[in-house]
């Protein structure tokens, strides 16, 4: 009987044995068997928002890894057309646009968070007190080639920091061969930075910082009216400054006569997130034609950015930054470049900047 019962088991046990081959044959073999498993299941998970970089510039508003803490360099850059196109230009953080002699305009380049260091930068022309005025601004050391008799008077007996050709930081720039005097003097960042060490011009300084947000102040107005062709005017007529906005990049590019307003450096043309076209008055000094801009006392201004036109003042603050302002707030710009336009107030400012909805 208990026999009988044993054969019975291994009966049991073989047919078992046997059946297991027929199952689960999509399963993992385990052994001479398979098994069947649940299909697996991967858990949903969402995609981490990048961390911002921890810095931001104090004259763009952009992140980067490192903290901003140069000293600006102001550069007085040559805008006559024999000196077009320009180097460097695309490295400043902010570009400010005045009337020189002859109607012509010179540009007032400040650099402090590019590394762009070796980058060649000009070509570089003389300095006016107006134009030391809006370098001082940034706490920036000056470099220049030339000055007038006012603007040396400035500088040599009110202890500014400049670096200048002519008179005291000659080594420190050099000419081109591919250009005629006076439109061939160049540097770059890594010798003015040099220069300034040698002279020992304070590194310490504190850096102004404009206020930045994404939406801009022109989300934040609702009387912005769209401008998205824009014309800057300044005194020759066959001068013309113009800009066209591209919705996709955010970026205004900048044109002088209907030409694109490159970078010798590398043809990139010239753009920025922020335009601002402020009212000054101007006046006549000598035969050849020197001005005094005022810059003090603050006046109309407009800000362009995202497409649009804010009506604003520009006023000069406590910490003698030029800013533009509405009902007494400062005004918000884009994340980016920013070029800044003095316009005479004659015969009126509304002569000198004109726009359009493209």
């Amino acid at each position: 009987m208990i026999k009988k019962k044993r054969l019975l088991k291994y009966a049991a046990l073989l047919s078992l044995i046997l059946a297991l081959p027929a199952c689960g044959q999509n399963g993992p073999s385990i052994g001479t068997a398979t098994v069947s498993l649940p299909p697996a299941t991967i858990a949903a998970t969402a995609t981490p928002e990048p961390t911002p970089a921890p810095f931001v510039a104090p004259l763009t508003g952009l992140r980067g890894e490192a903290e901003y803490t140069q000293r600006p360099i102001a550069v007085m850059i040559n805008n006559f057309a024999a000196a077009r196109p320009q180097s460097g230009l695309t490295n400043a953080d902010v570009i400010w646009e005045v009337l020189a002699e002859g109607g012509i305009t010179r540009l007032i380049a400040i650099y402090q968070s590019t590394d762009a260091i070796t980058d060649t930068i000009g070509p570089i022309r003389s300095i006016r007190p107006y134009l030391i005025e809006i370098g001082e601004t940034y706490g920036g050391i000056l470099a220049h080639a030339g000055a007038s008799t006012d603007g040396y008077a400035i500088l040599q007996f009110q202890g500014k920091p400049y670096l200048d050709e002519i008179s005291n930081a000659g080594s420190y720039f050099w000419r081109s061969s591919e250009r005629k005097a006076p439109h061939n003097l160049y540097s770059n960042l890594e010798k003015l930075r040099e220069g300034a060490d040698k002279k020992g011009y304070k590194k310490d300084v504190a850096i102004p910082a404009y206020i930045y947000s994404e939406k801009g102040a022109s989300a934040l107005t609702s009387s912005a009216a769209a401008a998205t062709d824009i014309s800057v005017k300044f005194t020759l007529k066959d001068y013309k400054v113009s800009y066209s906005y591209d919705a996709s990049t955010g970026l205004y590019s900048r044109s002088i006569n209907d030409k694109p307003h490159i970078d010798l450096n590398n043809e990139e043309q010239l753009k920025a997130s922020n335009l601002v076209v402020l009212g000054a008055k101007h006046k006549t000094l000598d035969s050849e034609g020197r001005l005094a801009v005022d810059l003090t006392p603050g006046g109309i201004a407009l800000l362009f950015q995202q497409g649009k036109v804010v009506e604003a003042e520009w006023v000069r603050s406590a910490d003698n930054m030029i800013r533009i302002v509405s009902n007494g707030a400062e005004l918000q710009f884009v994340p980016g470049k920013t070029i800044f336009h003095i316009v005479p107030n004659t015969s009126s400012f509304e002569d000198h900047v004109t726009w359009v909805q493209n």
